[in-house]
């Protein structure tokens, strides 16, 4: 690739998709419909820088207590969830120390919802002799605002979890638009 078709490249994939996070999060067919001509080698490269920037903010939460973290997780979460068209539960477990044991997506929703299979989440957090955990997901519709069942489910989670010693540290909605912590507004 030549650096004017670099260019011409870069520019219909931020028109179209508006920012660089959501070029390099955007799905491999979405990538395909936008840009002209047979352009695998182009894709392949983007998805590869999408991979190298998941594994450099990963690393970055992985360094320290994941709270103690908060900008590094939330840009984590934001690079690796936001441009999801579907709605997607990730729960990161903690040890004692709130450092990050494992990371585990725990579903594929719809457009709207993202089920939350509290047994599975427990038996995991149990396997793996987490202490706590921290619920994300993402809202394809680009608003954060939890929802009510978000606020009910999260609720009935975390009551769940004290029963069993854990904690649930945080509930962290994902959009394009920003994020927002459920800890944040009170409900947990």
């Amino acid at each position: 690739m030549h650096g004017d078709d670099a260019a011409v490249i870069a520019s219909l994939l931020i028109d179209r998709l508006r920012t660089l996070s959501a070029v390099l999060v955007a799905h491999p067919t979405t990538l395909d419909a936008i840009l002209p001509g047979d352009q695998r080698a182009t894709i392949a490269l983007i998805g590869a820088t999408r991979d190298a920037m998941l594994h450099t903010l990963r690393r970055e939460i992985l360094d320290a207590p994941v709270l103690a973290t908060g900008n590094a997780l939330v840009n984590y979460l934001h690079a690796a969830m936001a441009a999801e068209s579907r709605e997607q539960l990730r729960v990161l477990f903690v040890d004692g120390s709130v450092r990050l044991v494992h990371e585990e997506v725990f579903g594929q929703g719809s457009i709207s919802a993202a089920p939350i299979e509290m047994r599975a989440i427990f038996r995991r957090a149990l396997e793996l002799e987490a202490t706590g955990l921290i619920l994300a997901h993402n809202h394809p519709s680009g608003d954060p605002t939890p929802s009510q069942e978000d606020i009910r489910a999260t609720a009935i989670l975390a009551e769940a979890a004290r029963s069993l010693d854990i904690s649930v540290h945080d509930h962290v909605i994902i959009a394009r638009s920003g994020w927002i912590s459920l800890r944040q507004l009170g409900y947990l």
